[in-house]
């Protein structure tokens, strides 16, 4: 009998008629550290692997002297003196060397198998275990029809890549390790040596530049009663009928002996059986993953993903892609120890020169990987944020201090493995920013305003307070003396036209600038206010005072836009731009509200002169117009873009297509497909009720579905069904504890709510109307 395409959890798989013929048709598998794109190929099967410590060169001293010539810029730049002002930032405000690291491929892995002219042919990954499963036929040379079924997983609890292979009788095949590019003909192999002696073949390579973290691959197998393992130059040469084999890895940067880490890890991996492996992995994968469960109808979950992308885009399709999202995100970040954030390309980079060095982009991207994880109830994985950011917090003290005469600390654009905090690259328009880490450190914390953990917090009150002070020191007064502003300022990015029609960059307080920095200083109060901290009363009262001087958002008389480059009204160069940075206080901030309906008005005019001028043209500037719309509950703009979303910007694999790959776009669109059915934010002088709307702005298209589990802010959840929308039957309401919030106010789609209070478990009937 042939091994048979499983199809219970369907709505829960990405399954294909054929192998992948290339990268954007593989599929990922990964336990946060580890990660593999597997191709599913009968004849030559090829799995590519990182490990997402596999970074070129060392930790860099790249920090330009400049602050001596901050009060020049300032003035240049409040002159409107453009040329001069990016002509002085060039001289004296870029690195040396410019840019930050690069992350790099681990390694491939290939198997050679020969089987041609296959039948029965079908590979899946499985969300609802994270299981990669090929099946196929295919006739050996005796004439005999033999089945072959080959399963991939990557372990957390066992910190390996773990592939099972059985066949109905007895196959022999070749397993090789490699280093080389994503360029499949390429000859030329990146490591130091390979050796194979039977019971391993260890790679060992070096990644580029100074004091790089060496690496070690390592390959083991086991094979049933009756088969054999014969060791070969690079690689082993199987003949069984079932057969495990585990690829284990380490670098320098978590261990000092590599070669050794990987092995034991391998060795302890095949000592288990196959069944107690896949048993712990799925056991520790389930206790994330099924916290939160999405079902949409109409459901085509039967058709191939591949065809499936080509069509109108079903429901069950978003929901498909909201319930990859989570899977990637715990796939490609998990607590550990020196745990890092999912990069620009989650842990999946197969070329050594990846697109904007695969790198923490911190201008929207790093951010956007993690607004998935408050709302489905993903808290731990985002834990590497924190242990970056207090990395990033040391080292952005000399930023601060030798760039900006500033206390505290501060990053730019981009950071890498070394929590390098220095301006990146020589393009103007995102090079001088230093607010990044800023931002990424305010979501941290408010993120723990659905999932309250006092630990977490104790750690990231000290950066913050770093932050904070890098801010009191940098904001300069207005031209007018009224407000406090940054200076230099840009919005990401972008570019402006000024009243005489030049072309400028930077700016004096720009609407993203003072969004960030007012949500920052509330956090920091909400902080020491929460945590008791015995903090320095002048830094308080420095806080408070400077946030009376923060100037609002500025609507533009001439257009009823929000003007993103502040006070001044400048043209757009690019109206169609990817970044919407003025609209941070929309999404994902809080600023812009139904209280506030001027600039909601302002807002949506934003976006309408974005999708006119052609906006939304990468698959995370897309994501991002999803959550944008969803919080302005327009549900019919919000469904345009996660259709566009699917039609243009997804790869057959279902990763987000910038293009090239990036993985923001998949976990930007996984938030908004919830933001879409669930939506809350806190209420009171003390932030202790919560209000949870529910179905603010869904698709029409979204017929029948279900959610179970859906995290909101003050630290509840909630789970419903609806149909044609309307809630249908009970709403599940829980509490787990009133840390945060004590009361709830459920909000249902004809505007009627309910308010409930208490721990545990509440129970609420929808109102008749």
């Amino acid at each position: 009998m042939p091994y048979q395409y499983d199809v219970g959890n369907q709505h829960l798989h990405l399954h294909y008629d054929q192998p992948a013929a290339t990268w954007p048709n593989a599929l990922p598998v990964g336990n946060g550290r580890l990660g593999a794109m597997v191709y599913g190929r009968p004849d030559a099967e090829l799995v590519q692997f990182n490990e997402d410590s596999v970074w070129y060169g060392g930790a860099q001293k790249r920090t330009p002297n400049a602050a001596r010539h901050l009060p020049e810029l300032r003035r240049l730049i409040r002159a409107g003196q453009h040329a001069e002002a990016e002509q002085l930032a060039r001289r004296h405000f870029f690195s040396s060397p410019l840019t930050s690291r690069v992350y790099e491929p681990l390694g491939q892995m290939k198997l050679e198998f020969g089987h041609k002219n296959v039948t029965a042919y079908k590979r899946w990954l499985d969300l609802s275990t994270a299981t990669h499963t090929t099946v196929y036929q295919f006739t050996n040379a005796a004439g005999s029809t033999v089945s072959v079924r080959r399963d991939v997983i990557a372990s957390y609890p066992d910190q390996t890549i773990l592939m099972r292979v059985t066949a109905s009788e007895k196959i022999e095949f070749t397993v090789r390790l490699n280093r080389k590019s994503e360029i499949e003909y390429a000859t030329e192999q990146c490591f130091d040596s390979l050796q194979s002696d039977g019971q391993h073949v260890v790679l060992h390579a070096t990644p580029g530049g100074k004091n790089s973290s060496p690496l070690c691959l390592v390959l083991g197998a086991s094979v049933d009663v009756g088969g054999s393992v014969e060791p070969i130059s690079s690689g082993l040469v199987i003949s069984a009928t079932e057969c495990t084999l585990a690829i284990g890895a380490q670098t320098t940067f978590r261990c000092t002996d590599p070669e050794s880490a990987a092995i034991a890890d391998v060795d302890a991996a095949l000592k288990q059986p196959w069944n107690d492996l896949l048993k712990r992995h799925v056991a520790s994968y389930t206790s994330l993953f099924d916290r939160v469960a999405l079902r949409l109808l109409p459901d085509a979950s039967h058709v191939p993903t591949d065809e499936r992308l080509k069509g109108t885009g079903d429901a069950g399709l978003a929901a498909l892609y909201h319930n990859y999202g989570r899977y990637l995100l715990i796939s490609s970040s998990r607590s550990g120890h020196r745990a890092l954030p999912a990069n620009l390309q989650g842990i999946w980079n197969p070329t050594f020169s990846p697109s904007w060095g695969s790198k923490f982009t911190l201008n929207i991207n790093v951010e956007m990987n993690y607004w998935p994880a408050s709302l489905s109830n993903l808290a731990e994985c985002a834990s590497p944020i924190v242990d970056l950011v207090e990395r990033m917090a040391e080292r952005g003290k000399h930023t601060a201090q030798t760039m900006y005469g500033c206390r505290g600390w501060c990053a730019h654009s981009y950071t890498d493995i070394w929590a390098d905090c220095d301006p990146h690259d020589d393009w103007m328009p995102a090079t001088l920013w230093p607010l990044g880490g800023m931002w990424i450190t305010s979501d941290a914390v408010e993120n723990l305003k659905y999932h309250y953990d006092r630990a977490v917090h104790e750690r990231l009150a000290p950066v913050l307070q770093g932050a904070v002070q890098f801010l009191l020191d940098f904001l300069v007064p207005s031209a007018d003396g009224a407000h406090l502003v940054t200076s230099p300022s840009l919005s990401p990015e972008n570019t402006y036209l000024d009243a005489n029609g030049a072309e400028g960059i930077f700016c004096e307080g720009s609407a993203m600038d003072m969004t960030l920095i007012r949500r920052a200083f509330e956090l920091y109060l909400w902080t020491t206010n929460t945590l008791s901290l015995a903090n320095d009363e002048t830094l308080v009262s420095q806080v408070h005072a400077a946030l009376a001087r923060l100037p609002p958002l500025h609507v533009s008389p001439a257009t009823g836009l929000i003007q993103e480059w502040g006070v001044n009204d400048y043209g757009e160069a690019e109206p169609g731009h990817r970044h919407v940075s003025h609209l941070v206080g929309l999404y994902p901030g809080r600023d812009i509200t139904s209280s506030t309906p001027d600039l909601q008005d302002a807002a949506r005019k934003v976006l309408a002169r974005r999708a006119a001028s052609g906006g939304g043209h990468t698959g995370w500037s897309r994501a991002w117009l999803i959550n944008l719309y969803a919080r302005l509950g327009d549900a019919d703009e919000a469904a345009n873009h996660i259709a566009q979303l699917l039609a243009k910007s997804t790869m057959p694999n279902m990763l987000d297509d910038h293009p090239p790959f990036q993985i923001d776009g998949n976990f930007g669109g996984c938030a908004g497909v919830l933001e879409c059915l669930v939506q809350s934010h806190l209420e009171g002088e003390k932030e202790d009720r919560v209000v949870i709307q529910l179905l603010p702005a869904t698709p029409s298209g979204w017929e029948q579905g279900e959610v179970h589990g859906v995290c909101v802010m003050g630290g509840w959840s909630v789970s419903f069904k609806w149909k044609d929308g309307k809630v249908e039957g009970e709403v599940t309401v829980r509490c787990a504890d009133t840390a945060l919030a004590n009361t709830a106010s459920v909000v249902f789609p004809s505007g009627e709510g309910v308010t409930l209070s208490g721990v545990g478990e509440h129970v609420v009937a929808r109102p008749v109307t």
